[in-house]
């Protein structure tokens, strides 16, 4: 056994390595182990972390619902409230909300894995434009949670006046979670489909000129997209989500058109050399 680990060793030792830096189906599984090891090490830690703040996320969670029920307090005597149905509820939503921000907080890291296993495969430019639209991607996503955020009180005030004045609302959190999750994550992708139009007209997919021909049905498809995206599905969340996707996609065909002219120089050019 012996023999055989120092001969393998030495076979290794012996190997040539690739000039061009490629590795090895084995190597690569490897690595893909290793940085998956990281990642989940690292959402392990945040959300054990996560556990000592959860009264801070609780509160800020449950803010919309809290600003959305204040009407109620004057006008009915029924108002609508968070409940958990069961003994083990509380422990079971604590460990999910510690999670939820466990994955939140650990972005950095394990999304850093995920760039380092792909990115030696890229090209030198391809990598300069992953950085740019990774650092426009990031702050539209964001500015989505934000908006999302803030509409959520109004929609769910808008959800709850359906409720008769003779019954008790009682909203189980863990139901009333998912919805704000599913709100937050449909505005921020939201954000982020102009910054695709772009990256599609940069390849030559999606030409500035077939933007302008089909606008107006492109803002019907927003409009129509955000009614069916948006949980709460009320006219006021809708307008909220569409109007800025709208002012996105105009400033998304600008940047196309502007793109388009300077592919068409470039081009003109090279027909001229």
């Amino acid at each position: 056994m012996v023999r055989f680990g120092r001969r393998k060793k030495e076979n290794q030792e012996r190997r040539p390595k690739d000039p061009e830096g490629r590795m090895t189906l084995r190597e690569h599984i490897v690595e893909l182990r290793n940085r998956l090891l990281i990642s989940v090490l690292a959402i392990v830690i945040c959300t054990i972390a996560a556990w000592f703040f959860y009264n801070q996320a609780f509160h800020f969670l449950t803010q919309p619902f809290n600003e959305a029920i204040l009407p109620y307090a004057k006008d009915r005597q029924l108002k609508p409230q968070l409940t958990l149905q069961g003994v083990g509820d509380p422990l079971t939503f604590k460990i999910k909300v510690s999670a939820m921000i466990g994955v939140v907080a650990s972005g950095p890291i394990w999304l850093f894995q995920l760039w380092a296993f792909i990115a030696p495969g890229l090209h030198r430019s391809e990598k300069k434009w992953a950085y740019l639209f990774a650092a426009i991607a990031a702050p539209l996503f964001a500015a989505g949670l934000g908006v999302a955020y803030w509409t959520l009180p109004k929609g769910i005030q808008i959800l709850l006046g359906f409720t008769p004045d003779t019954i008790q609302n009682l909203v189980e959190i863990s139901k009333y979670l998912d919805f704000v999750i599913r709100t937050m994550l449909v505005f921020g992708v939201a954000f982020l489909i102009p910054l695709i139009v772009v990256a599609l007209n940069m390849v030559g997919l999606v030409p500035a000129a077939a933007l302008g021909k089909f606008r107006p049905y492109i803002i019907l498809v927003i409009f129509v997209f955000a009614a069916v995206a948006t949980p709460s599905g009320d006219p006021f969340t809708m307008c909220l989500l569409a109007i800025p996707m709208c002012l996105l996609f105009f400033v998304a065909e600008v940047i196309a058109r502007v793109n388009d002219k300077r592919r068409q120089r470039r081009n003109d050019e090279l027909l001229a050399d």
